[in-house]
């Protein structure tokens, strides 16, 4: 395996050199965002089934009819529902767990239905998607609760999905509750079961970070009113948003596996994933990061050709860390 590294292209911050699509794709959204009225004038339950029904900003995840779903019992009798993807030729050679994204307050793992299939198909490995229990109803920590149930149980056999190589990983709020899992199971459980970490547009320091303080009102997905909603209906009063249990960028990162970062440099979450990278490498862990010019947050569900590269590098990685594994 390659030593840690992390390398940050300064052309990728050059507003010179944005891909021209992605150029189209911040209008469209600016102009969209301008018809829409604001998320957080709405009830959680109608922006969660506009979501569902692709009526929201993202495009409608048509949902994939060989996705199996299993119910895990998890803590204290809790039901974890949970979808399984399989690989086609029916070869598996592992399981990757996938954390989706939403601020902790929207999405389900059903969303990211054509994502997974996509994984599934491109690596071999088959896709395990953890719904876990949302806020406010649910907050800190259910989530990250649910997550770590799941992935104890992969680690441990208890789950319909081959052990042989575990990846783990997540966009978003799920790339922050993947970091979380991996934290709890080397010091909860003892536990260093994954041997790569997937993290697309992560947000690492709920205090904000200052790309998320600096953003402003414009709202390309998330403004950084949107992230501080989600921070409150996540993390109840008596919880610092520095203590490491929340924020991960302040923990101890050591014996963490191999991560590939990823962001656009449009994404107000561009500095967790910038800090983050280099708390990892600082830690003594392998690191790849990958910056895409002009992306905004998750960018890779709009179906650019930017974004359809970055899922296909993101697959790559996964596959290399198969051949390669640490």
């Amino acid at each position: 395996m390659a030593k840690p590294r992390l390398e940050i292209d300064p052309g990728a911050f050059d507003p010179e050199a944005t891909d021209p699509e992605l150029v189209k794709l911040t209008e469209w959204l600016r102009e969209e965002h301008r018809q829409r009225p604001d998320t957080w004038s709405l009830p959680l339950d109608k922006v969660r089934k506009a979501r569902k029904e692709g009526k929201g900003i993202f495009p409608y995840a048509p949902p994939d009819r060989n996705a199996e779903t299993h119910v895990h019992i998890g803590a204290a009798g809790r039901e974890i529902a949970m979808r399984i993807f399989r690989p086609t030729d029916g070869a598996t050679r592992g399981s990757f767990l996938h954390i989706h994204g939403g601020g902790w307050v929207f999405g389900g793992a059903e969303e990211s239905d054509p994502r997974l299939r996509s994984i599934a198909d491109a690596t071999g490995l088959t896709v395990v998607s953890v719904d876990y229990r949302l806020a406010p109803e649910h907050p800190f920590p259910a989530a990250p609760d649910d997550c770590v149930d799941v992935a104890v149980a992969l680690a441990n056999g208890h789950l319909p999905a081959p052990r042989g190589f575990l990846a783990i990983g997540g966009e978003s709020a799920g790339a922050h509750l993947a970091v979380l899992t991996l934290i709890r199971l080397r010091d909860d459980y003892k536990l260093r079961p994954f041997r790569a970490a997937l993290l697309v547009a992560g947000c690492y320091d709920l205090s904000l970070t200052p790309s998320v303080r600096a953003a402003g009102q414009e709202r390309l997905v998330l403004n950084a009113d949107d992230v501080k909603e989600f921070v409150l209906r996540f993390v109840p009063d008596e919880y610092p948003l520095k203590d490491p249990i929340v924020s991960p960028l302040y923990a101890d990162l050591s014996d963490m596996p191999p991560a590939r970062f990823s962001c656009g440099t449009k994404d107000l979450l561009v500095d967790d994933t910038l800090f983050m990278a280099t708390r990892w490498l600082a830690a003594g862990n392998p690191v790849e990061l990958h910056l895409t010019n002009g992306g905004v947050h998750v960018f890779e569900v709009f179906g650019t050709e930017a974004g359809k590269r970055s899922l296909t590098a993101m697959e790559a990685y996964l596959r290399d860390r198969i051949d390669f594994p640490a």
